[in-house]
């Protein structure tokens, strides 16, 4: 369920009608999560609500965007909604683990609200165990993107105009049958649910997705993020669009380099 900020000026929900929703799935080396982040940071996005679920683990911090002293203690929780109308764009960043079992939940809560909420589409960023690759998807780009029946309408011939590639399917029973062919994303989390349910339920979802294994996925979410903006060109620029990407404050503790003072 979403809850809108209450901003001084009431609880109203913002409008997001005709938006694009943009998502991580939680998966291997936290790439979508990661490279949401550097959308919410370059673009100083602000924070219009949250969406309240039991099927997350709870979890509460710092806030990861802090730019100043003044605004560092903001808390943070693990599933907020960040807007910039000016791109048409809303973001649900997602902080914690799933709870087991609560995957189907999740998705169904999500979906419901994506309609009611009249969001034009969905963009899910991913990630896949990369050791788990068929001997095709070894090839070329580590890369690839999903979209269901209803936005394939709409923006197919371009992504093939990108010479972006479409995940496979792979066989069922491999090694004894070929004939069979399932999609498959294993470490993608929710991805597979999320796109079959938007699939059923008419759902405009574009999943962009990464094969990558888990430790530094700092350039992997780099990646995945200049593979979003090919497309969606949230960053309009000749040069190369990494170096205009924005750091979040909270990078600098990633790897250990200790608690920040404002925690305490």
């Amino acid at each position: 369920m979403f809850i809108p900020c209450d901003r001084g000026g009431g609880s109203a929900a913002p409008d997001f009608k005709g938006f694009t929703l943009l998502m991580p799935a939680v998966s291997v080396g936290n790439v979508g999560q990661l490279a949401i982040d550097l959308v919410i940071s370059t673009f100083d996005m602000t924070k219009v609500g949250y969406f309240y679920t039991d099927c997350l683990v709870p979890m509460v911090g710092n806030n990861p965007y802090a730019t100043a002293e003044e605004n560092s203690t903001e808390l943070s929780i693990n599933a907020e909604v960040y807007s910039i109308p000016s791109k048409k764009l809303v973001v649900l960043q997602i902080r914690s683990p799933f709870i087991k079992n609560k995957y189907r939940p999740f998705c169904e809560t999500l979906l419901s609200w994506v309609k009611s909420s009249k969001c034009a589409r969905v963009v899910l960023l991913s990630s896949s165990h990369a050791y788990q690759r068929d001997d095709e998807q070894l090839l070329g780009t580590p890369l690839r993107y999903l979209l269901t029946p209803d936005l394939e309408k709409a923006v197919g011939g371009r992504l093939q105009e990108l010479n972006w590639k479409e995940m496979e399917k792979v066989a069922a029973y491999p090694g004894i049958s070929d004939t069979d062919k399932i999609l498959h994303i294993p470490g993608g989390g929710i991805t597979k649910l999320l796109f079959t349910e938007s699939c059923s339920k008419g759902i405009q979802m574009a999943v962009l997705l990464k094969f990558c294994s888990e430790g530094d996925n700092i350039p992997d979410a780099f990646v995945l993020v200049n593979y979003l903006n090919e497309w969606l060109q949230l960053i309009k620029s000749e040069v190369n669009p990494s170096s205009q990407w924005k750091i979040p404050s909270s990078w600098r503790l990633l790897f250990g380099n200790g608690l920040p003072p404002a925690l305490f």
